[in-house]
């Protein structure tokens, strides 16, 4: 079977990490959650008292930040470094939520990670999700999904989310928030969250996840034939 690359792109808490994830497990893909990447810069810039009107010092040191992703060998899942130590607990809170829109507009972290995440995909056999895997990363990718979801249902996950891991958690917050994130995702002048015209469009807003895993894999499966 051909090795291919799978571009999983669209809109915040609607559930693309988790199928990208299931999916590379199940076929024995690399999986690589790109918003983890922009949220974990947006973490360094918070740690390092980076505010707007100094961007120009994230822009000097960006090549010093250096991201990595590990298995977890208890839990199995796949976590995210920054400089050696694990933050996956810390991007996934509301505080980062609420600035990553920003950081990720900037062009110049944005031309930083595309980068990475192209050296990442160089062999294939990687599902790769985000905002712009399919128009901007990976355009000539095999296989493009676009995940859509209502903003009321993707906040009550983000919400669920929050509340297993034990974070603080406000729905009313997290609403507002998804739809801010949608604004800015959707209108920010450097690779827009846009569906690639060639993409596959799956609302899952009435779906069990094991309707989504399955429908992934067929969509994988039909395009390795």
């Amino acid at each position: 079977m051909k090795k291919i690359i799978v571009a999983v792109d669209g809109f915040s808490s609607c559930g693309k990490s988790t199928m990208a994830k299931t999916l590379a497990h199940t076929v024995g893909y690399t999986y690589l959650d790109t918003g983890a990447m922009y949220r974990t810069v947006t973490l360094y810039a918070m740690r390092n008292g980076i505010t707007e009107s100094m961007f120009s010092e994230l822009a000097a040191v960006m090549d010093s930040v250096d991201i990595s992703f590990a298995i977890n060998a208890f839990t199995g899942l796949t976590e995210t470094y920054l400089n050696g130590k694990c933050v996956e607990n810390e991007i996934r809170g509301m505080e980062v939520s609420q600035h990553v829109s920003r950081i990720a507009s900037l062009e110049f972290v944005r031309t930083a990670l595309v980068a990475r995440q192209r050296l990442m995909g160089i062999s294939k056999g990687i599902v790769m999700d985000g905002r712009d895997i399919g128009t901007v990363v990976f355009p000539d990718a095999e296989l493009k999904i676009f995940v859509t979801a209502s903003a009321e249902v993707r906040a009550q996950r983000r919400y669920d989310e929050l509340v297993v891991n034990g974070l603080e958690a406000s729905y009313a917050d997290i609403l507002n928030n998804v739809q801010q994130r949608d604004y800015l995702d959707t209108t920010r002048a450097v690779s827009p969250l846009r569906q690639a015209a060639d993409a596959i469009v799956l609302d899952n807003t009435f779906m069990t996840v094991n309707q989504q895993n399955e429908w992934m894999l067929k969509r994988f499966e039909e395009a390795t034939k």
